[in-house]
């Protein structure tokens, strides 16, 4: 399981770090400007339907269904080849809807673009890039093959195809423009929304291809609505509920966030940076962990299931808990190093470094819902996780909406931290009904504290670094030096701390990852 972990992740590194690429870009080109906003918002619209139904509830249920045929021997592949065709049917028809509906799809998104240029733009934009939903679902769902037969690297790799587009299509345009700076604004954004599909396209054929290598070629061809089908439909409804719960919760913080000028684009920025750790890591993990429990459950293992579900955690927590402490301490050294150049100034830097922290605050919360939710969805229990997001939802928007008069913008990131660690709580609590499958066990309860104690300790040393290493962040040439001696101060400071007091010992992912001989 962990090999498969350090697969996902690392792959995922690589993504984020061509994300990075592609927002620093963005950020250089456009800002937090009309045009950056109208592209976040149309570009988040395929990104929200593709969570709630490829990546959310539907893979959820498919991949505990799928998982148990390929235990048994089932005909998976069949299987797969419905599921395939009837989400190609379902999705082009609503890929069609959403298209005649924008204007409705972007007022929903962000009302206070009403009555300004980027409603328009919105509302171009996200045309050009909605088609995108349909490509990127039939992706999940054949990495949700690949996943389950444990080949993790095409799937985990596909992302990374999509960021190099945008980089390509931003250089290309940028350098091959006019030179004044609202035709090239103007030209960048429109580039951008046609990268969407095009990414999509690319991510499509790529792990197509790996499943095709792997026996599972899918194939267009007319549904079938089969007794297995009706079942996966009947365990994904209630998960496409919840995913349409997380999702109001999003359209919440962007309501609140789109009636100030640059907030969206202030709150994607800050998205993009704890969504560092939490790919690499949470979703990581949520990829690995889920087949290996369905599986687990399938051979009734319940021993070797609670052992993954622990080490997963486990996992989880070593590696997230020091990134939350990170962007709690020095928010506004990573943000101005990576983002404030061109059109993002200083105020840029100071809003989106707030929103940092405060996000910082929920990001062991985001990671350790993507290790508590497999618990559920391979036991084929889509409802109770459905009733908990109810629950997040009203957390979320309670506190967003009653703390905007007071707060701002940043009452979208407040509510976004609390409906999450409401969550956490919710799941854990409903966890506790399965039994000793889903206990921690004395390993995890011995490590969890000092885990926290490694990581404030390495809080104190960034904190001192940055009052040494202030003067260099405002020297351009200088600045990444700067960062990156900050980054090694927090790595080595961690390590020292915790393998000190016994947070965690380096050899246990030595012998998990080690492969053993063939016989």
């Amino acid at each position: 399981m962990l090999r498969g972990f350090f697969t996902v992740g690392g792959w995922t590194l690589a993504s984020r770090v061509m994300g990075f690429v592609r927002d620093i870009l963005i950020a250089a080109y456009l800002g937090a400007g009309p045009m950056a906003e109208a592209f976040l918002v149309a570009f988040s619209l395929p990104n929200m339907f593709r969570r709630f139904f490829a990546e959310g509830a539907f893979n959820m249920a498919f991949i505990p269904l799928f998982s148990k045929k390929l235990e048994s021997g089932d005909d998976p592949k069949g299987f797969a080849q419905d599921a395939f065709a009837g989400m190609f049917v379902i999705l082009s028809m609503f890929t069609a809807l959403g298209v005649i509906v924008m204007p409705w799809l972007v007022t929903a998104m962000a009302s206070g673009f009403r009555g300004d240029e980027r409603f328009d733009l919105a509302v171009l934009y996200g045309r050009i890039a909605f088609p995108y939903i349909l490509l990127i679902s039939l992706a999940a769902l054949v990495s949700g093959v690949l996943n389950a037969n444990r080949r993790f690297v095409a799937a985990a790799a596909a992302p990374v195809l999509l960021n190099l587009v945008f980089i390509a299509g931003i250089l290309i345009t940028g350098l091959t423009g006019p030179s004044a700076t609202d035709a090239i604004a103007a030209r960048i954004g429109q580039t951008l929304a046609w990268c969407v599909p095009v990414g999509g396209i690319a991510q499509l054929v790529l792990v197509w291809w790996a499943a095709s290598r792997a026996g599972f070629r899918l194939t267009l061809r007319r549904p079938r609505f089969t007794p297995e089908l009706k079942k996966l439909a009947l365990i994904a409804a209630p998960a496409a509920l919840a995913g349409g719960v997380v999702q109001i919760n999003l359209l919440v913080g962007r309501q609140v966030a789109s009636f100030y000028d640059g907030a969206i684009a202030w709150l994607n920025y800050a998205d993009r940076l704890y969504q560092l750790p939490l790919g690499v890591v949470g979703i990581a993990i949520g990829v690995v962990l889920l087949p290996e429990l369905s599986r687990r459950l399938a051979a009734t293992d319940t021993a070797g299931g609670r052992y993954a579900f622990n080490r997963a955690a486990e996992m989880a927590l070593t590696l997230t808990v020091p990134c939350a402490v990170a962007f709690v301490v020095i928010p506004l050294p990573v943000v101005a190093t990576l983002f404030q150049r061109g059109a993002f100034g200083p105020d840029d830097s100071a809003a989106t470094a707030l929103t940092l922290a405060v996000y910082g605050l929920g990001l062991p919360a985001f990671v350790l819902q993507k290790v508590l939710q497999p618990l559920f969805f391979a036991r084929e229990d889509t409802t109770s996780p459905f009733r908990y997001a109810l629950v997040s939802l009203v957390v979320n928007a309670a506190v967003a909406i009653g703390l905007m008069p007071f707060v701002g913008f940043l009452a979208a990131a407040i509510g976004t931290t609390l409906a999450a660690w409401a969550m956490v709580w919710l799941l854990a609590r409903g966890g506790r009904q399965m039994g000793e499958a889903a206990r921690f066990d004395d390993r995890l309860r011995r490590r969890v504290w000092r885990i926290v104690v490694a990581s404030l300790g390495m809080g104190g040393c960034l904190w001192l670094g940055t009052l040494l290493l202030g003067p260099l962040f405002g020297m351009a040439g200088l600045k990444f030096l700067a960062l990156a001696v900050l980054v090694a101060i927090g790595t080595v400071s961690y390590y020292a701390i915790g393998a000190t007091i016994g947070a965690f010992a380096l050899s246990d992912i030595r012998s998990a990852v080690k492969r053993k001989p063939r016989a």
